[in-house]
């Protein structure tokens, strides 16, 4: 019996729900150019997906099922800090007015948890399950700060620092010296290194053996995240969070 791994049908399956993803749908013969095969193994794949109700197929157009929503759903649900941290970052987007988000780490990289939007908040790219380099964020480094300096080291050998914007750290000793410093703070911050023209302020959430297992924020654009509003106001308003999130996690 083999032990190579990933196995490649399993692997092909999830690039095709992937594409699907990305077209919004696609037909089999828009498969098999895409993915580079056969378009009988093509309709072999997406016959499969959609007898295992993956996939639903409408005229002949293959399409995501909602499988997949009940599928994130309870991965998100399984995810206690989701249910006790939303209350929080509900009430930073009211507060605040701006967008208030909970990051977790998985595979090495930052996952957008869950998102609130305030009554004044920009428009942006991020959503829930949106991944993104952990350097790149505030919300990113708050957690690698609490985290052992080996697990951060395989974290960059594994995906690199991708330079974002201009303001993106792509030095690993300029960001164990930020780290060092988020650690001594209490909080982390982001000044227009994931996105041009946004500042972010996030804290993480302690869990056991003082690991962070999330990150909660509150970003906003440069022109608003200014003076003491983004030095002490916001700060305040995050660490606080981040608090009552690890007390309700610890006695809940």
């Amino acid at each position: 019996m083999s032990n190579q791994v990933p196995i490649k049908a399993a692997k092909v399956a999830h690039e095709i729900v992937e594409l699907l993803r990305e077209l919004g749908g696609a037909r089999v013969s828009e498969v098999a150019e895409q993915m580079d095969m056969p378009t009988s193994t093509a309709h072999d794949y997406l016959r499969t997906l959609e007898q295992e109700e993956y996939l639903v197929k409408e005229g002949s157009l293959y399409q995501i099922s909602t499988r997949y929503l009940q599928l994130g759903e309870q991965a998100r649900l399984r995810r206690k800090a989701f249910e006790v941290t939303k209350p929080e970052i509900d009430e930073l987007a009211e507060k605040t007015g701006e967008h208030a988000n909970l990051m977790i780490e998985e595979h090495g990289r930052g996952v957008f948890l869950y998102k609130a939007r305030g009554s004044v908040a920009v428009q942006l790219d991020t959503h829930a399950g949106m991944r993104v380099p952990l350097q790149t964020t505030a919300l990113g480094k708050s957690m690698m700060a609490h985290r052992p300096r080996e697990e951060v080291e395989a974290i960059l050998d594994r995906h690199g620092m991708p330079k974002v914007t201009e303001s993106t750290i792509t030095s690993r000793e300029a960001l164990f010296d930020e780290l060092d410093q988020i650690r001594e703070r209490g909080y982390a911050y982001d000044d227009e290194e994931r996105v041009k023209g946004m500042r972010c302020i996030a804290a993480p959430i302690i869990g056991e053996n003082e690991r962070a297992i999330a990150a909660v924020s509150v970003s906003g654009p440069k022109s608003r995240m200014r003076k003491e509003r983004y030095t002490e106001e916001v700060p305040e308003l995050v660490l606080s969070s981040a608090n009552v999130v690890e007390v309700n996690l610890t006695y809940s």
